[in-house]
């Protein structure tokens, strides 16, 4: 496969491999934000496309995601190209973050960051996607707004999950962290929030 970059950071800073949600680039406005904003704390930040959305950038038709084998075979070139699990926090936006959930336990990840993940389709509550989380082994952080139509904080409390999650929740976000105007706070608040978890958790890798 030919993978498409973008870099933040310090290139000596420990390493975070993000994968994009499955409707938007991996230079959406909450892409960049994130990576900028973790990569401004010494952390080094690396960003792919899985292959329909390099098809897609290409030439500009929408594309459905590639099936699960072929985004979870995507997520362990980039690992193994990027020196190992042992070697990375491994995460991403929704799907993103999903696919790198399957894979941490397996590829030895130091850690494992979701940004927004999709506890369940929206509208679909009863269709749950946490069986693998509830015996996760690497330590993780799932930052999410409390609105998320994927996942509100009233869903995920009915969830059984691994202990070695961490959730961090983003007030009146939603599944993009963006909370309403009524609540006070600002998405640049929010996504402020989301790097300064994200960068702590880090840290403590």
């Amino acid at each position: 496969m030919t993978l498409t970059w973008l870099e933040d950071g310090p290139e000596d800073g420990p390493r975070l491999a993000l994968a994009h949600g499955a409707g938007a680039a991996m230079d959406s406005d909450f892409m960049n934000v994130m990576a900028a904003g973790v990569g401004k704390a010494g952390i080094r930040v690396v960003r792919f496309e899985f292959p329909y959305m390099q098809a897609q950038r290409k030439d500009g038709r929408r594309r459905r995601p590639d099936p699960p084998k072929v985004l979870q075979a995507s997520w362990r070139e980039v690992i193994d190209r990027l020196g190992g699990g042992s070697a990375l926090v491994i995460g991403g936006k929704s799907m993103g973050g999903r696919i790198a959930s399957m894979l941490a336990d397996e590829v030895e990840a130091r850690g494992l960051v979701c940004l927004g993940y999709p506890f369940h389709p929206a509208g679909r509550p009863e269709k749950t996607r946490v069986e693998h989380l509830r015996e996760l082994e690497t330590p993780a952080l799932f930052v999410q707004g409390t609105r998320d139509t994927m996942g509100s904080r009233e869903d995920v409390a009915g969830y059984t999950l691994s202990d070695r999650i961490e959730l961090c929740w983003l007030e009146d976000g939603d599944h993009s962290f963006k909370p309403r105007k009524k609540s006070g706070r600002t998405l640049e608040q929010a996504m402020d929030e989301a790097v300064e978890v994200v960068v702590a958790f880090m840290r403590a890798r």
